[in-house]
């Protein structure tokens, strides 16, 4: 068990996601700041997998452990739709969320760019944290990680995290057919850019949420604004530096 230290006083490094989660789910989202990480990396970087020092990952990681009641469920995240009970997993598994009922078991997704949402129902009882690259949000990976909640669509808060903002997010024709294939209503959320498409994914996050049945959305495009390319001061941008760190959304139940 971490040593205890109120939760309120995490450093202004960290965002607290502004939502209505009951009181015994935690949440937590970091920024690049605060680590050991040097450049391109720095410096609070938390992905192993991105040719940084492995010493300083390390490092980093261990900076969280004040802050959760266990270490992280690490998942090998592959932009897919797959969902792992945390509880019953080892680090590492292939999947692109994680979700458990069992407290103090922390889950986890890294991104740099991609949507990272978290979930919980308000009583308290289940809690997911989903990576939602445009891959995985396009072929459902939302959707998975809802299913496996097994509590009422109606019951369930999401949070949208720090990802790529709708002016910054250039794609081309492919990905926005792939999109209105999945769903027509998703042609609201490109707009033309020359030859290419400008493309909101947080718009498209609540679509396919409030059509699973999810009204009380938060975060990134509703209630907070994030747009990691943008904001090079406080958040990794892959599509910004090519060579960059991983930032974590964490959630767990106390």
């Amino acid at each position: 068990m971490a040593t205890k230290i109120d939760f309120l006083e995490a450093p202004l490094s960290f965002i607290q996601p502004n939502w209505p989660a009951p009181v015994n789910v935690k949440a937590l989202q970091t920024t690049r700041q605060g680590g050991v990480s040097l450049p391109p990396y720095a410096s609070l970087n938390l992905g192993a997998h991105v040719n940084d020092v492995a010493a300083a990952v390390a490092a980093n990681r261990q900076l969280l452990m004040p802050y959760l009641p266990s270490e992280p469920v690490w998942v090998n995240q592959v932009h897919g739709v797959e969902v792992i009970d945390a509880s019953q997993s080892t680090c590492l598994q292939n999947a692109d969320a994680a979700f458990t009922t069992q407290p103090n078991v922390v889950c986890v997704t890294m991104t740099a760019d991609c949507l990272p949402v978290l979930l919980c129902d308000k009583a308290g009882t289940v809690v997911v944290a989903v990576h939602a690259g445009w891959r995985g949000l396009c072929d459902g990976a939302i959707e998975a990680a809802v299913h496996k909640m097994q509590v009422p669509k109606s019951e369930i808060l999401a949070w949208l995290g720090p990802a790529i903002g709708p002016n910054a997010f250039e794609v081309g024709d492919e990905v926005r057919a792939q999109f209105i294939q999945h769903d027509q209503q998703a042609i609201q959320a490109f707009k033309s850019h020359g030859d290419k498409w400008l493309c909101n994914m947080y718009l498209i996050a609540q679509q396919r949420l409030k059509a699973l049945g999810v009204a009380q959305i938060y975060g990134g495009g509703v209630n907070e604004k994030f747009c990691t390319y943008t904001d090079e001061a406080r958040f990794f941008s892959f599509r910004r530096d090519n060579i960059t760190g991983r930032m974590a959304s964490l959630i767990w139940l106390a």
